[in-house]
């Protein structure tokens, strides 16, 4: 082994142990697998519970409508808020997304989640000079909510008990 090669593993575990001292951690390495065989989806057929059911499916929960239990998705709601007060130049905007969902068992309807809201939020800012721009910032920023939403949605079903 060359000493540039030495030197360089050498930093990567100090780095790496300097960071997981600290509680750093990557997302989604080492999380817990869902304790689900599989779940039934109900609710609007858009593009939030599409991406959770391929998502719940990557996990290794199969999606289908003789499932024990059922996740209730309520349609998701994007809102735009703009942040300045300014008419002209660039423009700060802040989207929000918010979806109602619950779990329920099928067997007696009980909640094993009851229901609750997941919102997520993303400032943006966009210019006068380019508004088609503004289309495709308010689009990416709008499938970047979806993402993290179904990340927060699969960290809650995580900590359901298993069935």
């Amino acid at each position: 082994m060359q000493r540039r090669d030495f030197l360089r593993f050498t930093l990567a575990g100090v780095a790496g142990l300097t960071l997981g001292g600290c509680g750093f951690r990557l997302r989604g390495f080492d999380q817990q697998a869902l304790d689900l065989e599989s779940l039934a989806i109900a609710g609007a057929d858009d593009a939030f519970s599409r991406l959770a059911a391929r998502r719940l499916e990557a996990a290794g929960v199969a999606v289908r409508e003789a499932a024990p239990s059922v996740l209730n998705l309520g349609t998701e709601r994007v809102e735009e808020q703009r942040l300045g007060v300014l008419e002209s130049g660039s423009q700060e905007r802040e989207l929000t997304l918010s979806v109602p969902f619950s779990v329920q068992r099928r067997a007696d309807g009980a909640y094993r989640l009851n229901q609750q809201i997941l919102e997520v939020s993303e400032r943006f800012s966009v210019s006068d000079d380019n508004l088609l721009v503004g289309d495709e910032l308010r689009e990416a920023a709008t499938e970047r909510l979806r993402r993290e939403a179904v990340r927060r949605l699969m960290d809650r079903l995580r900590a359901l008990p298993p069935t």
